[in-house]
């Protein structure tokens, strides 16, 4: 195959997540030509619409480490675009509930460390407290987040979307990548699908979520060193029927993995539980039932009045881990070419949660490593 036989743009995306609309948002904000490139049918559709919608606080994470920074970033542009955009929103807040003294004793921890991230708004709250602002809520202390809230992700999602094609840039869907090759003149790289694309590119930035790996990893060209394995973690929501018992999210003290089996509301007002942590060699994205029983020990820890059967199977998530289970927390992976030496290629990996809340953060990062 001749290079001539080769299109060439200036920016290819390659991914509609969250992530890879708010990255080619900024990019065709700042006058770049953008294609998006996307395997499936529309936007989102993989961990961007699976998740629990919430604007994090960024109170976990790693004083220093990206997934801190851009998620106390994100979150604060996130509630502006959504002002601004008309995006549903709510900034309900949340309580992070203790339920032994062991847990209590954690909680001031937690606050420091949310603290030294930046996080405004934090407060330690009595048992008697908290169970004044939650009646139905069961616990020996409690830290409140009060910046914590939930978005529509898919109305936001077709607000970045909107944004960018203002802006002049172009969406591929059913367009999977085949492979690629980085040469003197750019990267190329194969699209198939039903309407198959030969693209050359000054610029292209992987951000495929679970499939991050997998795209670097056809570029020929690309260190292979630097593309970590990639492992799933699911994650399964269960849902309660009629109205959530509280005002707002309800999380335990965290736990290995993940954060606990938390509550969430949705723009509805529905609860929902999860996510759990299942540790999976394939995508799968069904929700065992019987997985169900561990929910409601964990649940009614914090709230007692949990009945028999209200639980029903929901919808579940993948996180697109890069180390595996038992391996020391991943922080967020945007790396350029002053790591693996590829001139205009960007690889997002492990953007997991806080990816959501973080995505405006990330794509202005993005941007900046782009101009440099």
């Amino acid at each position: 195959m001749t290079s001539s036989s080769y299109e060439t743009v200036d920016c290819v995306v390659i991914g509609a997540g969250v992530v890879g609309l708010a990255v080619a948002r900024a990019l065709a904000l700042a006058g770049r030509e953008v294609i998006v490139v996307e395997a499936a049918e529309g936007i989102g559709t993989g961990t961007s619409s699976r998740n629990s919608e919430v604007i994090h606080a960024g109170i976990y994470y790693p004083k220093g480490s990206l997934m801190a920074e851009t998620c106390v970033a994100g979150r604060r542009l996130l509630y502006a675009y959504c002002a601004e955009h008309g995006v549903p929103h709510i900034n309900c807040g949340k309580l992070i509930v203790a339920t032994n003294d062991e847990e209590s004793a954690k909680l001031a921890e937690i606050k420091g460390r949310a603290e030294a991230n930046g996080v405004e708004g934090m407060r330690q709250l009595s048992a008697s407290e908290a169970m004044a602002m939650e009646p139905n809520l069961h616990c020996t202390a409690a830290l409140l987040s009060s910046s914590t809230g939930i978005v529509d992700s898919h109305s936001y999602m077709l607000a970045l979307q909107g944004d960018a094609e203002e802006r002049g840039a172009m969406f591929a869907f059913h367009s999977p990548v085949i492979q690629g090759r980085v040469t003197d003149g750019g990267i190329e790289i194969e699209v198939g699908g039903a309407e198959p694309m030969k693209l050359r590119c000054g610029l292209m930035v992987n951000s495929a979520g679970l499939f991050a790996p997998a795209i670097a990893k056809k570029i020929v060209g690309m260190p292979s060193n630097h593309v970590p394995e990639t492992y799933y973690a699911k994650g399964n929501y269960f849902t309660l029927a009629g109205r959530s018992p509280f005002s707002r999210l309800i999380y335990p003290v965290p736990v290995p993995g993940g954060l606990g089996v938390h509550i969430t509301v949705d723009m509805g007002g529905q609860a929902k539980f999860g996510p759990d942590v299942e540790w999976i060699d394939d995508l799968n994205y069904t929700v065992d039932p019987h997985r169900a029983d561990k929910f409601y020990a964990a649940v009614r820890r914090y709230w007692p009045g949990l009945k028999d059967g209200a639980l029903q199977p929901g919808y579940a998530g993948i996180r697109p881990k890069i180390v595996p289970q038992g391996a020391p927390a991943q922080d967020f992976v945007v790396q350029g070419a002053a790591v693996h030496g590829v001139p205009g290629l960007i690889n997002l990996f492990g953007i997991e949660s806080p990816g959501l809340t973080a995505s405006l953060a990330l794509a202005e990062r993005v941007r900046t490593i782009a101009a440099a």
